[in-house]
């Protein structure tokens, strides 16, 4: 049941205030865009301007790598009690081809109870929502225990560098529980698919497209591959079985460059390298060395009927499955805050991709709540949209979830 005190919390989020945060946010163009040098830092700015202005807060903000900041913040009650941080991230993946979206990718527009543009859902109303349920606890006047961190960092969407960096500096020693509300409609969320980042390099020899003989062609080796992964991932659908949050595991390519980049193409020239990017996803049912192995031993297998076959994966990134258990404080404290403010029960369900959780997890056995606003297979497509009425659901449950976990209360 809510009480008088909770009441007085929840009167503190202003929807109007969190609407207006959350286009704010989506107006700044936060896709990292190397070539004209744009980055998180146009976010990083405006959040540390808000804090400042709104909660008298001085945010550390620092560099990750050049342009690529991290914003942290610790607000102690004095009072002995857990570290409840609230994690976002500040970068978007790329809006694509302009003509595909019927609304301005970065305009924030309000159309049918929805908000649109990119990262609207994923994840800049996440970051509304952290912002105005801090505001909700300082200005309410509650009393509560121990710490919030705010923990607001870049590179999310790319290498995850900015969570790296935080636990590397010390800034998750002390965290005991974290809130991370990415895009899952305000279900729980409590695993997260494991993934590994790999590169296929294909080897060729240079030729006149009129005389293919001549060279290699990466290509047709290349597409080799691809078809064996294809047929791959089907055994490993059949091995696996569907998990009950996290659905299938996958292999996906999803970047073919022939020449790589950097070698100019022509159409009349076959070129004598091409480069392929595979995303793969998987689930506790996997084994990441055993699947390594198999890949190696898939070209292997290409090699040996093909002489002219020169390949080699390069795997760039590790992310192991994690899983927090439903028993855990965090997670029975939101639950119970999910059915006094929406009247409904809540449903339990997995990230089908890793987050900035899956490293808080896994490096600082953080339990991790993934829990927050935004249609779930909406990120990354055009169109991007976050529904009002979920937003605010979603600042109102972080509030009392936040409230009870820090006066350790379940």
């Amino acid at each position: 049941m809510i009480t008088p005190t909770e009441e007085k919390l929840l009167s503190c989020i202003n929807r109007d205030e969190l609407i207006k945060l959350t286009i704010d946010l989506v107006k700044i163009d936060s896709v990292i865009r190397p070539e004209k040098g744009n980055t998180e830092h146009e976010v990083v700015k405006y959040i540390e301007e808000w804090l400042k202005k709104e909660l008298s807060i001085e945010p550390l903000v620092y560099e990750v790598s050049p342009g690529r900041e991290n914003l942290v913040a610790t607000i102690d009650s004095k009072v002995e009690g857990p570290c409840l941080m609230l994690e976002g991230h500040t970068d978007v993946v790329s809006e694509g081809a302009r003509e595909s979206w019927r609304y301005d990718p970065f305009g924030g527009q309000v159309a049918g109870g929805r908000i649109y543009g990119r990262g609207s859902c994923d994840m800049k109303a996440g970051l509304a929502v952290n912002l105005v349920t801090l505001k909700a606890l300082l200005k309410s006047g509650v009393a509560f225990k121990g710490k919030i961190r705010l923990g607001f960092v870049c590179d999310e969407e790319g290498m995850m560098t900015g969570i790296k960096d935080f636990i590397n500096q010390g800034w998750a020693d002390d965290v005991d529980a974290a809130l991370i509300p990415e895009p899952e409609e305000n279900q729980l969320c409590v695993s997260m698919k494991g993934a590994i980042r790999a590169v296929v390099r294909v080897k060729g020899k240079m030729s006149h497209g009129c005389m293919p003989l001549s060279g290699i062609n990466p290509n047709t080796r290349l597409a080799r591959i691809i078809l064996k992964v294809e047929e791959y991932e089907e055994r490993e659908k059949q091995r696996c079985g569907k998990d009950e949050f996290l659905g299938y595991p996958s292999l996906t390519f999803t970047v073919i460059q022939s020449p790589p980049e950097g070698s100019p193409a022509q159409l009349n020239v076959m070129p004598g390298e091409a480069v392929a990017y595979l995303d793969i996803r998987t689930t506790p049912a996997q084994s990441h060395d055993k699947l390594r192995s198999d890949l190696r031993e898939m070209l292997k297998v290409l090699a040996a009927a093909d002489p002219d076959f020169n390949a080699e994966f390069d795997f760039i990134e590790d992310r192991p499955v994690v899983t927090t258990d439903r028993d855990e404080t965090i997670v029975r404290t939101a639950a119970a805050a999910y059915r006094e403010i929406t009247g409904r029960e809540p449903i339990y369900n997995g990230v089908p991709g890793a987050t900035d959780g899956t490293f808080l997890r896994a490096w600082k056995d953080i339990p991790c709540l993934v829990n927050g606003p935004g249609p779930r297979h909406m990120p990354h497509q055009s169109d991007e949209y976050v529904e009002i009425e979920e937003l605010y659901e979603a600042a109102r449950i972080y509030a009392v979830t936040a409230f009870r976990y820090l006066r350790g209360e379940t």
